[in-house]
């Protein structure tokens, strides 16, 4: 009996369930997409003119594998983002404090807003296609909502802070990636500026 599809590209073996390992091509294949993706996105002036089939011509694939693969160029960033910010959520979601689950909730949520600015800072062109990506709200995004979900719960435990939700939408308002370039790009205000006044704007909605 052969291996149950369950996914794009992906097999399980129906002894276990667990799932088949990665051929070396196909393997080979993704990191080279995702690599020519990145430098793609880092070198274009805006994401929006970077297609799928410079990135496949770039990674030396046919476009079928990327659709194949991810499905769309949505699919394709979205994927990209992940692999960037997963070492950012396990800390977020296992890691010590501040940033931590166990660290004091004012300490917490200052860390938090930093860590949201400071990835996209360091990713702000991928920063700026996974905002973009889709036709959808950016506020129905699975990320966005990974990251107004943490912070809602860590203002919930702030008695002062009287309405969670509506308070992590403000906060990360002021960390939105087209924000981030404006100031970085029209402003010409540095990063560290930039970190230094967010944290100064959060105290002061946090204290008020």
């Amino acid at each position: 009996m052969g291996a149950q599809r369950v996914g794009s590209g992906d097999t399980r073996s129906p002894e276990t369930g667990a799932p088949r390992k990665e051929r070396t091509d196909a393997a080979r294949n993704r990191e080279a997409v995702l690599a020519a993706a990145d430098a793609l996105f880092a070198r274009s002036e805006s994401p929006r003119s970077v297609s799928m089939d410079e990135i496949a011509a770039a990674a030396g694939v046919g476009k079928g594998t990327l659709f194949r693969r991810f499905g769309d160029r949505t699919g394709l960033i979205r994927v990209l983002a992940e692999a960037r910010i997963a070492p950012l959520r396990q800390a977020v979601e296992a890691g010590p404090g501040p940033l931590g689950p166990d660290g004091p909730p004012r300490a917490r949520v200052l860390a938090l807003l930093d860590a949201v600015l400071r990835f996209k800072l360091d990713n702000r062109h991928l920063a700026l296609a996974l905002e973009e990506a889709g036709s959808g709200s950016p506020y129905d995004a699975g990320h966005y909502a990974w990251w107004h979900g943490t912070l809602e719960q860590t203002l919930r435990r702030l008695p002062a802070v009287a309405d969670s939700g509506f308070t992590a939408h403000a906060l990360l308002a002021a960390t939105r990636a087209d924000l981030v370039e404006h100031l970085a790009g029209q402003e010409d205000m540095t990063g560290e500026e930039m970190r230094e006044r967010l944290a100064a704007y959060a105290a002061r909605v946090l204290d008020a």
